[in-house]
């Protein structure tokens, strides 16, 4: 085998999407990691640099998610050989964007093309859900299905995996409000209730079920109103500054919904047209302007590409 660098792209996500709690998620443009791997000849898989983490990710193969998922990957094919991994990140640390997420997938996607494409895309995905468990303590696989896959994705069951990818409807946007403090996985996770009363677990399943059924028909009066959640966002939303003046400040803009993404502190906002998008964007930063919190405001299209190949070196 010829040696070679091959770099690819993983987009940011969000997760849950409201009402989706764990099974939801979907993918975002330009936002993401790169990653870059090549073969060596020690037999051993090294992860030798990392760019944009300020020092904070570790380099051991079995603490940093993109060593975790290529070590899997490499078990399951009995690959002896060896291989170094450069991470380059895109997304904020601990920002609800999937940020895990698309390192692994990154060089999930990468080393399946500097070994010839041993793996259908899809088949990648074990891999990618046992990173997440070093990331986050549990094998979610709501960040690494869009940021693989590309557009909505549902997790229906995980025994056995079963994931679809669902409709993205033409024009819809997404505007990402990241306010500037960290959030960990394990802390929002602290907050939620053990408990769901029948009520709140059958008007869950009503808006999950809405939400599907609006990506499907392209209907945005349907999305808008299934976008609510009544499990996690109540006792998530607390942890966020601000947040509940921007849900305020966005409803007579024409925004379909808003809602955490992931575990916070990233918000997103659903909008039928770029124009709203970036309508929400602006009455957004207004919002965290008053409350004195730093944000960064990205708006996108729904990624339907997923992770890809960049470049290729011989």
């Amino acid at each position: 085998m010829e040696m070679k660098k091959v770099t690819a792209f993983a987009p940011a996500t969000v997760a849950n999407v409201s009402c989706g709690f764990d099974i939801l998620g979907f993918a975002v443009d330009s936002l993401g990691d790169r990653v870059t791997v090549s073969l060596n000849d020690t037999n051993e898989i090294r992860v030798t640099r990392i760019e944009g983490d300020n020092g904070k990710l570790p380099l051991a193969i079995d603490k940093n998610t993109c060593g975790v998922a290529v070590n899997a990957m490499l078990k399951a094919m009995d690959f002896k050989g060896g291989v170094d991994i450069e991470l380059y990140k895109g997304l904020p640390l601990g920002s609800g964007m999937g940020s895990s997420a698309a390192s692994a997938v990154a060089a999930l996607v990468a080393t399946n093309r500097l070994l010839g494409n041993p793996f259908e895309k899809a088949a990648l995905l074990p891999f990618a859900i046992e990173s997440e468990r070093v990331a986050c303590g549990a094998g979610h696989a709501d960040n690494v299905s869009p940021a693989l896959l590309g557009g909505f994705v549902l997790i229906r069951d995980y025994h056995p995996l079963d994931v679809i990818p669902l409709n993205v409807p033409r024009g819809l946007y997404c505007t990402l409000v990241h306010p500037h403090l960290v959030l960990n996985t394990a802390d929002s996770r602290s907050v939620l209730k053990q408990h769901v009363s029948l009520k709140d677990a059958t008007t869950q399943s009503g808006n999950i079920a809405g939400l599907v059924a609006g990506l499907y028909q392209e209907d945005m009066e349907l999305i808008s109103r299934s976008l609510n959640d009544v499990i996690a966002e109540p006792s998530r939303s607390i942890l966020i500054p601000g947040y509940e003046e921007m849900k305020e400040a966005i409803k007579t803009a024409g925004a379909l919904g808003c809602g955490i993404s992931g575990s916070g502190p990233t918000l997103f906002i659903l909008s039928p047209t770029e124009e709203i998008a970036w309508e929400v964007s602006r009455r957004s930063q207004a919002v965290y302007e008053k409350v004195g919190l730093p944000i960064d405001v990205y708006v996108s299209a729904i990624n339907t590409r997923g992770a890809y190949v960049v470049e290729e070196k011989k």
